[in-house]
């Protein structure tokens, strides 16, 4: 991927800002300008200060002080001494006031944006097909929505510092080209040609660290998850340090390229500092050599003192905003990346109502393949599911069996051919209408780290959650008696991923969140095939002891385990090998058996 320039970045940024984000950054530009003026005016109230303090008669005779002077009918010059003092200390309070408040305003503003975007990124991605989610790294995603949405964050943060910074830089020249126009110019010109020739040396190493910092940021996340994923087999084998050397070839490079950032971003100041104070030396020696010596030239010192501290700190923070952006700039474009994702149409709808099924689920001449130049998983199915009727289907692995079952949840579109219920096609607008009826209990239930009933419930809110429907679904599931038995029953934590509970009570839970959605068709993908087999009867005879009105879609290795299906569907390297019963298949695989055994190739 390209690396695109900051400026078109920020332009598709802006994109995503919403209205009302927009207009407080507009709030924001004016309160800028509120807060530049008040510098400018904090600046110029030094002049007539330490014009009072040093020569008070040259204040009192300037022309400019006349129409005041006059209004308050004061006679000596000892008199303006106390109200100048006063108006130059409201004013470095106001301009003190009005700093700290664009302060408070940026940040929560560049902050509150930033979350916008991580939701946003979020509720995108979970809208994403399961097809675009199968091809993606988790470690990705968490960390475009945790680190890169930060690193997003801050340069919207930098941004709204850059540009306060320039409208701060514009209004203080302004006030010092009043003061000293020469001096000014040549202070801001030097200053700002340091700045510009650092930034242009140091753009391609902040390139390489931007890159860096997105790269391996996932990274670091990625061992994580594998590291911490494969606890078991790593305690067991002893690897711990393969799996700290992998986090460590990601977090060096990664705290290394951020210090850089920092580095780059903090180290012309001090050269800067340095250089002013010498500047202001100079200066104070040249006015000291004009008409009227030391005592005419403090005042206008003063204020180019002043106005020099204030105009270095801002240099620095535009330059220090520039090379933070430049830092983030990879990032921002992963960002922009995840906020550019499509939603579907029915995001912003209601929940839609179930779809009409009361007959059967035909799937007709259906072939699938992941993308175009892969070869077809599925092709040329067609089945007849009766609703209420219960399928097994059987396969080796690869047969297709997972990607057929996946197509009638409505996560998958088949590429050729068409599924219908009670014969109307389910398609990419009306399947959340189909998905209503649907509920999934897969070989490896994914449980919370939180309680019994908030897992049964799953999706639901906690205070919507209905008890006496979970425990309904429980006693269906036939894992009731075992929660009655546990001293918090159904507040009972069950560990990240259920790790306190036995594989039996995980599926059991999976069998009763399927039954408290209400669902009427019900997929077992595999569900049973990671137990032992007396935990797997116990668990099959909880499946076979659901209502008749419900229709039970099996995937299972073992044939035994689908002997009580109405129908059993074998497929073959994506195909129908054929449809029967369970005595049925049994009967043609002993035969094909005793065909083999008396073959003469067996024979040899």
């Amino acid at each position: 991927m390209s690396s695109q320039p900051v400026k078109q970045l920020l332009k598709r940024l802006w994109h995503h800002v919403s209205p009302r984000r927009q207009v407080q950054f507009g709030m924001l530009l004016t309160l800028m300008i509120f807060a530049s003026f008040a510098e400018v005016v904090s600046i110029g109230a030094v002049v007539p200060f330490l014009g009072v303090l040093t020569a008070p008669e040259w204040i009192f005779a300037h022309s400019v002080a006349q129409p005041v002077i006059q209004v308050f009918g004061w006679t000596e010059p000892g008199q303006l001494l106390l109200p100048i003092t006063l108006v130059f200390s409201a004013a470095a309070l106001m301009a003190g006031a009005m700093r700290f408040f664009l302060m408070w305003a940026s940040t929560r503003l560049s902050y509150g944006t930033g979350a916008d975007l991580s939701i946003k990124i979020y509720r995108q991605t979970l809208y994403q097909s399961y097809a675009v989610h199968c091809e993606r790294n988790s470690s990705e995603i968490i960390n475009g929505i945790v680190n890169k949405t930060g690193a997003t964050m801050n340069v919207i943060h930098q941004c709204l510092i850059f540009i306060s910074s320039l409208v701060m830089l514009s209004f203080i020249l302004f006030a010092l080209l009043v003061v000293e126009p020469f001096v000014a110019i040549t202070a801001f010109a030097g200053f700002g040609s340091f700045y510009g020739v650092i930034s242009y040396l140091t753009r391609r190493q902040q390139r390489l660290d931007s890159e860096c910092i997105a790269r391996e940021s996932s990274n670091v996340i990625k061992s994580l998850q594998e590291g911490l994923g494969g606890i078991r087999d790593m305690l067991i084998d002893g690897s711990q340090e393969v799996f700290c050397q992998v986090y460590r070839n990601a977090d060096l490079p990664l705290r290394h390229a951020q210090g850089n950032s920092v580095l780059i971003a903090n180290s012309p100041r001090y050269a800067m500092e340095a250089i002013g104070m010498v500047l202001i030396a100079a200066l104070a020696y040249v006015l000291s050599q004009r008409v009227g010596g030391v005592v005419k030239a403090i005042p206008v010192l003063g204020a180019l003192a002043l106005g020099a501290q204030r105009l270095l700190p801002v240099l620095q923070q535009a330059y220090g905003a520039i090379a933070v952006i430049r830092a983030g700039q990879t990032s921002l474009q992963d960002s922009l990346e995840l906020l550019d994702q499509p939603l579907p149409e029915h995001a912003d709808l209601q929940i839609a109502e179930r779809m009409p099924f009361n007959q059967n689920i035909r799937i007709e001449s259906l072939g699938f393949r992941y993308n175009a130049g892969l070869p077809d998983v599925l092709r040329q199915l067609s089945i007849n599911i009766p609703k209420g009727s219960r399928v097994g289907f059987i396969g080796t692995t690869g047969s297709g069996k997972s990607t057929l079952l996946d197509i009638v949840m409505g996560l998958l579109q088949p590429t050729e051919g068409t599924m219908k219920i009670d014969g109307q096609v389910v398609t990419v607008e009306n399947k959340r209408a189909w998905q209503a009826h649907i509920a999934h209990v897969p070989q490896s239930i994914f449980l919370a780290d939180s309680t019994i009933e908030e897992n049964i419930a799953f999706g639901v809110p906690k205070g919507q959650i209905d008890r006496q429907r979970v425990r309904h679904a429980a006693q269906q599931a036939q894992i009731a008696d075992s929660i009655d038995t546990w001293p918090e029953k159904y507040k009972t934590i069950v560990g990240e991923r259920g790790v306190r509970l036995s594989g039996g009570q995980r599926q059991r839970i999976g069998i009763a969140r399927a039954l408290y959605k209400q669902a009427d068709v019900i997929i077992f993908d595999e569900a049973t095939s990671a137990l032992d087999s007396e935990t797997e009867q116990a668990v099959m005879q909880a499946i076979e002891s659901l209502s008749q009105d419900l229709t039970l879609l099996i995937i299972a290795h073992r044939l035994t385990t689908v002997r009580t299906c109405s129908q059993i569907v074998e497929l073959e390297e994506g195909t129908v090998k054929r449809i029967g019963t369970y005595q049925s298949i049994v009967n043609q695989s002993e035969s094909a058996l005793k065909q083999n055994k008396d073959s003469p190739d067996h024979a040899i």
